[in-house]
């Protein structure tokens, strides 16, 4: 599981039948100083974030596709939560 900000929406005309119906989210991974983000990723949304929004997003596919309830989904990240506040005293 990650830490990202939401940067922005994705839309398609045609798309995998598992993506039908469900918002696609581009995210930015939140890193502390100094360290190097594996770039921004597009993360199926489960929580009806929006832009701007500090999410937790579960980047392990076979976890993705049980909170979406797809077994035989194409699906690697989705987000499982909005975050209220982090407090980070390591970083």
């Amino acid at each position: 599981m990650i830490l990202g900000k939401v940067l922005g929406t994705v839309v398609t005309t045609i798309s995998h039948p598992h993506f039908d119906h469900r918002r696609l989210l581009v995210v930015q991974p939140l890193v502390c100083e100094g360290e190097e983000s594996d770039g921004d990723f597009i993360a199926v949304d489960h929580t009806h974030a929006g832009i701007g929004d500090t999410v937790l997003v579960n980047r392990e596919g076979n976890g993705a596709r049980q909170v979406l309830n797809l077994p035989d989904g194409c699906i690697i990240s989705v987000i499982i939560g909005i975050v209220d506040s982090v407090d980070l005293k390591d970083c």
